[in-house]
């Protein structure tokens, strides 16, 4: 199995989640009061109750969260693993 990698890199993060199929998004009920919410990565089909957004303001939530991208390239299979979580730095 692929070991997991942590960045905080945007280039990366967003190179990796696009080659996977992966779109910026975050649980639609969390956004309240300018706060900017609990931050995923969605995969198709789009999953109910998660809010897709664009890179910029999910970039932003990313920052102000300080939160790094916890991540595995390759799954045991050897096929591109979807594997992320967002952790605290």
């Amino acid at each position: 199995m692929s070991d997991a990698k942590t960045t905080t890199d945007h280039d990366e993060i967003r190179q990796w989640c696009e080659a996977r199929g992966g779109h910026p998004a975050r649980v639609a009920e969390t956004a309240d009061h300018g706060e900017g919410g609990v931050l995923r990565i969605d995969f198709e089909p789009q999953a109910e109750g998660l809010e897709r957004i664009d890179w910029k303001e999910w970039f932003e939530i990313f920052e102000e969260s300080k939160l790094a991208f916890l991540h595995q390239d390759q799954a045991a299979d050897g096929a591109a693993s979807r594997f992320n979580k967002l952790v605290k730095r």
